[in-house]
């Protein structure tokens, strides 16, 4: 997003990016899962068009913001190598929560006004979030990637 020569950006470009921010987290998400559990190399297939369609926006959520507890509810813990997630998959998981808040202030809610540095901010915390997730030791990042399509029973 460049400066316009002709003033600051209108709210609906505002809007647009930070709403934009939170769906390249979510499906950033939902495609390091499948590439997990199905495979890059099958990303033209009929499964892992499945794979990505079958996670929803409210269960990731509750996923990401159990992750980003250094002590997940019962039913997630047993499902994690440690106990609790490391530290970049807990901030990730903060990340989407908060940035998927952000989105529905962007776009549900006409009182808020933004600036060009909320933009920028969301979108800044969307690049290191998913850069936080592909940092994330392996056995981390696999649990994380495999809970949202393998809820465990009475989670999210």
């Amino acid at each position: 997003m460049e400066p316009s020569p002709h003033g600051p950006p209108r709210q609906v470009d505002l809007r647009r990016a930070i709403s934009t921010a939170y769906y390249g987290v979510f499906h950033g998400c939902l495609i390091a899962m499948a590439d997990e559990l199905i495979g890059k190399t099958l990303r033209n297939t009929p499964r892992y068009a499945l794979a990505c369609r079958s996670v929803g926006h409210r269960s990731l959520r509750e996923l990401c913001g159990e992750a980003s507890k250094a002590a997940p509810r019962r039913a997630v813990p047993d499902h994690i190598p440690t106990g609790s997630f490391d530290t970049r998959i807990r901030d990730r998981g903060y990340a989407v929560v908060e940035l998927q808040g952000k989105r529905h202030a962007a776009n549900y809610d006409p009182r808020p006004r933004f600036r060009t540095s909320d933009a920028l901010l969301a979108l800044l915390q969307a690049r290191t979030a998913m850069a936080r997730l592909m940092e994330a030791p392996a056995e981390h990042r696999q649990a994380f990637l495999t809970l949202p399509a393998f809820p465990p029973r009475g989670a999210a």
